[in-house]
């Protein structure tokens, strides 16, 4: 149980313009006052993030969309009855008043109910003191960069720019939300998550569409995201021990980040074993590469992951991670 004194301190900053580190089921967000734009901007400065980046609002229920959405069609209300509070984000079309700065400028805006009790908890207690019911929370990092997935990480990427981080524990999910627009017929999957096309299309009986170029701009989209400091290379499971002793045997120092291959003894640089299910490597992915960007390392190496439906989502997050290593 969280303390009180803490959501109350919470609060009060968030109402006073202020940034507080958030726990959610997916990954830290840097909350501000969604309908502040002050508030807002400061998210953007802290990150770096660029102005036309959107960003996700966080709800205390599904009974706050019609403040933040308009025209929202019944396919919303069912997928948020099946899944929120959890992690999925709905694009919808914007409710009057809701500031661009939230949107990046655009018709739609994104909602979720995360489904970490302390989140919940901040988001209820911020409502019932005469808050907008909305908090804003990109992840609580660098733009770009790693995710983080706990207090510690949140601390480490954005020290003092950041009033409060309310600890939460490690994230359970650990890697960011599924995002589904429904803001034009259709549902289109812009970025896949813990809860998958399949699971969405067995709740309502519509498999999500790919989008195309005319789909609303969403977070975490952008080609190169989610990356460490330190260049990355994907390497086929069969050729991983091969091309490690060559680079060994060149002088360079490596990171390897694997799910099948055990740690071998004298190579390389550092070694980082995930689980080999999907949902245990994405749990555990961020803070694994975190780690080895610290390792004093000239290149990680990860080892590729089954080209299966189920691994969509941690494909998508290490191919954008590869796109920005050593930016």
């Amino acid at each position: 149980m969280s303390d009180p004194a803490d959501i109350a301190r919470a609060v009060e900053l968030l109402k006073a313009g202020e940034l507080v580190g958030i726990p959610t089921e997916t990954v830290y967000g840097l909350g501000a006052d969604a309908a502040n734009p002050q508030a807002v901007a400061r998210i953007f400065a802290a990150k770096g993030r660029p102005a036309d980046h959107p960003l996700i609002v966080h709800l205390p229920g599904a009974a706050h969309l019609d403040r933040w959405a308009r025209e929202i069609p019944d396919l919303a209300w069912e997928l948020a009855e099946d899944f929120w509070p959890g992690p999925l984000t709905l694009i919808l079309k914007r409710a009057p008043g809701v500031p661009d700065a939230v949107t990046g400028g655009q018709d739609t805006v994104g909602l979720r109910v995360p489904g970490h009790p302390l989140a919940l908890e901040l988001l209820r207690a911020f409502a019932a003191a005469g808050g907008s019911g909305g908090i804003a929370a990109p992840s609580a990092n660098r733009f770009g960069r790693i995710s983080p997935t706990t207090a510690a990480h949140v601390r480490e990427e954005l020290g003092d720019a950041v009033a409060l981080v309310l600890d939460g524990g490690p994230c359970a999910v650990g890697i960011e939300s599924t995002i589904v627009d429904l803001s034009a017929g259709a549902p289109r999957l812009l970025r896949p998550g813990h809860i998958t096309a399949q699971r969405i299309e067995a709740a309502c009986g519509l498999r999500p569409i790919e989008p195309g170029a005319d789909a609303p701009r969403a977070s975490g989209t952008l080609e190169a995201h989610y990356a460490p400091r330190t260049p990355m290379r994907m390497v086929a499971g069969e050729r991983l021990l091969d091309f490690l002793n060559a680079q060994r045997h060149s002088g360079r120092r490596c990171a390897a980040l694997c799910h099948s291959q055990p740690p071998q003894a004298g190579m390389p640089h550092a070694w980082r074993m995930l689980p080999a299910d999907p949902a245990g490597y994405a749990h555990d992915l961020y803070a694994a590469l975190r780690e080895l960007d610290h390792a004093d390392a000239e290149l990680i190496v990860v080892e590729a992951i089954p080209a299966a439906p189920e691994w969509a989502a941690v494909a998508d997050r290490l191919r954008r991670a590869v796109c920005g290593a050593g930016n």
